[in-house]
Order: structure tokens, then C-alpha cells, then sequence
């Protein structure tokens, strides 16, 4: 086991992250795999040798230490964390729900940092290794009905930026993943079109390429609907309004 690269997935009992882990897993990897749910993780778990479950709540700061030193300790290493833990609620979004919004900070980005702090001082002191964080392109601009969940993606993507100014000074790469609409059951829960909407496979295949075959900060797809979502970041606001606001009535209407 020790000549073989491991990996720690947050997240990873649905979604990006289950086909993440298996991505890797089938391609020789050791795969330590986190989430709340004990019995996806076991499923994970049962399909591929190469995975290991770590059960993991992320809001929990100290349970986060634990189980990076667990997963150290027992499988030797960490060589690339993905850090992918996110929710997103968008029937409560339509409505100003100061409960829900703490929750979508608490998770998605509290939860977020309290993985990157378990492993900081690991990375730091060994000098090498990747620390990759699952972001969106929701993080871009505001969005409608997502306004916790588009500032939740926001800071991420700051403070993901801020990182990499810290770990280059110690040789530790730092990635920014932002991806479009992906097929999960989080945007099962969407009510509105999701163009270019790809399938969590097709991520993973964009995320493993992105983290072992090239060496950009940021890992964006599908890149016909994300470089439209960058020009759109660029718009002034009177412009950028007025188009999400046709968007809308032209969705609606068809």
C-alpha cells in the first residue's frame, strides 16, 4: 500500500464525489472516502478494494482532525484531498431563511475549512501534495433563488485563491474545482432548465485529469457553459441583471 498514492475524499457518498472515488479507486489509487451516510460509504466501499470509508459529519472541527490522523495512520499517506462536502436547499432559498443560510455557510464553507485545517500542518511539513477544493461556477456571480449557496461557492472560491499564495511558498499545489450543472441528487431538488447539464462521471473523468495529468489552479467544466459563465462574470451589473432577467421569462416560457 505504501507505493501506491492515496487520496481523501469529503463528500463522497453521492454525486461528484462517489464517482470521484471510484475513478481513482479503478485506477489503482487508495481511495479514503468521507461522508455522513455510514451505509453509502460501506456500498462504496464493498464495489472497490482500493476504498476505505471514514465516516466523517464536517461541521464537526475536532472529529475532522481525528479522521485525517486515522486515515494517515492507517493507510500511510495523503497525497491529494478533495475537499467536496456542499447542500444546497433551493425551495428555501426562495424565501429569506436566516436558519437555512447558516446551515449552507456551516457546511459548505465552515465545514470545508474545518477539513483544510486538519490537514494544513501535514501538508505544510511535508511539502508537497495537492489540496483541491470543489467549488462552482454559482460562486462566479449571484444567482437567483441560490443566494446562499452562490456565497457559500463565493468564499470558497476566495479563500481558495488566498491558500495557493500560502502553500506555493511549501511546494504544496492548491486546486480550485469549478464545475457546471452536474447530475447529482442536490440538483435533482432544482425546479428551473439546467443547461449543459453533464453527469457525475463525466466530472470525475474531468477531475482526475485535471489533478494527475496536468497542473492548472483552477479545474473547470464543461468548458463551453463555465468560459460562458466567466464572460458573463465580466458583464457590468446593469448588463448582467438585465440578461439574467430575460434568461428567466425565456426559461419560464419554455
Amino acid at each position: 500500500m505504501q507505493d501506491k498514492k492515496v487520496i481523501w475524499i469529503t463528500g463522497a457518498s453521492s454525486g461528484i464525489g462517489k464517482a470521484l472515488a471510484l475513478k481513482f479507486a479503478e485506477n489503482g489509487w487508495i481511495v479514503a472516502v468521507s461522508a455522513r451516510r455510514e451505509n453509502l460509504l460501506k456500498e462504496l466501499q464493498n464495489s472497490n478494494e482500493n476504498i476505505h470509508p471514514f465516516v466523517l459529519d464536517v461541521t464537526d472541527m475536532g472529529q475532522c482532525k481525528l479522521i485525517a490522523n486515522s486515515i494517515i495512520n492507517k493507510l500511510g499517506k495523503i497525497d491529494i484531498c478533495v475537499f467536496g462536502t456542499g447542500i444546497h436547499d433551493p425551495k428555501s432559498e426562495k424565501q429569506f431563511n436566516l436558519n437555512k443560510i447558516r446551515e449552507i455557510m456551516e457546511v459548505n464553507y465552515f465545514g470545508t475549512m474545518n477539513s483544510i485545517n486538519s490537514i494544513y500542518e501535514y501538508f505544510s511539513e511535508k511539502k508537497e501534495g495537492k489540496i483541491s477544493i470543489i467549488s462552482s461556477v454559482a460562486g462566479y456571480r449571484g444567482l437567483p433563488a441560490a443566494g446562499a449557496y452562490c456565497a457559500s461557492k463565493a468564499a470558497l472560491t476566495s479563500f481558495t485563491e488566498s491558500l495557493n499564495f500560502d502553500m506555493m511558498k511549501k511546494n504544496v499545489h492548491v486546486n480550485l474545482i469549478s464545475p457546471g450543472f452536474i447530475k447529482t441528487p442536490m440538483t435533482d431538488k432544482n425546479d428551473f432548465p439546467m443547461p449543459m447539464i453533464k453527469s457525475p462521471e463525466f466530472a470525475a473523468n474531468e477531475i482526475y485529469n485535471g489533478l494527475v495529468k496536468k497542473n492548472n489552479f483552477e479545474i473547470h467544466f464543461p468548458k463551453a457553459f463555465t468560459f460562458l459563465m466567466k464572460i458573463i462574470q465580466l458583464l457590468p451589473n446593469w448588463i448582467y441583471f438585465g440578461f439574467i432577467k430575460f434568461s428567466n421569462k425565456y426559461m419560464k416560457r419554455n
